[in-house]
């Protein structure tokens, strides 16, 4: 069975525009996927990107440019200037960990959850009710939020170390069990594609 490592950021708006076709394309090839929240801005000065704030304005009005045209292809709602960016994604990422680890929830779901409630719903991911509805959302006892807090803060920055081990720079970021690797939502088509062993 094939499997996919997925790194991604709660903050990152690319990683909510993946929406739910990551798990669609898991489903039809039989993959599992291992969920790898990572400290994005982290990661950039780990591997030569810059945060978006310190970009120069070209690549700026670049990314909303493209932030805009990919959100209407996927049909999801996204706020170019959401009221709570930037924040600690921290704590959402941890919850991801540890319902993870937990079960009894749809992780893919959860994702989603948290990232819309960043990019199309305005609320603040670092807040304890916030996490804790979007717990629920994905099916998960809210409960989960206050569980291994340690061990899950621990994992996630051990994400961040494997990721760059591994050759991921940004996020969302695929990697298959062959060590193919797949950069950014719009690259989801040649996963599939790469699974189907069509590339």
């Amino acid at each position: 069975m094939p499997h996919l490592d997925y790194y991604f950021a709660t903050i990152s708006p690319f990683t909510y525009l993946v929406g739910n076709r990551l798990e669609k394309i898991a489903k039809t090839h039989g993959a599992s996927i291992t969920y790898k929240p990572l400290d994005i801005v982290a990661l950039f000065g780990r591997t030569g990107g810059v945060a978006p704030k310190d970009r120069h304005p070209n690549r700026q009005e670049y990314r909303l440019q493209e932030l805009r045209r990919q959100s209407a292809k996927t049909g999801l709602p996204l706020n170019l200037k959401p009221a709570h960016w930037p924040t600690n994604g921290a704590p959402a990422a941890y919850a991801i960990i540890a319902a993870q680890k937990e079960g009894g929830g749809d992780i893919g779901k959860l994702v989603a959850e948290i990232t819309a409630s960043v990019w199309a719903r305005d609320l603040d991911i670092a807040q304890d009710e916030v996490v804790r509805q979007c717990l629920t959302a994905a099916g998960f006892d809210p409960a989960i939020a206050d569980k291994g807090l340690f061990t899950a803060a621990d994992t996630y920055e051990a994400n961040l170390e494997d990721a760059v081990a591994k050759g991921v720079f940004g996020a969302p970021f695929f990697i298959t069990d062959t060590d193919e690797r797949f950069w950014g939502q719009d690259r989801l088509e040649d996963l599939d594609l790469y699974l189907a062993g069509k590339l």
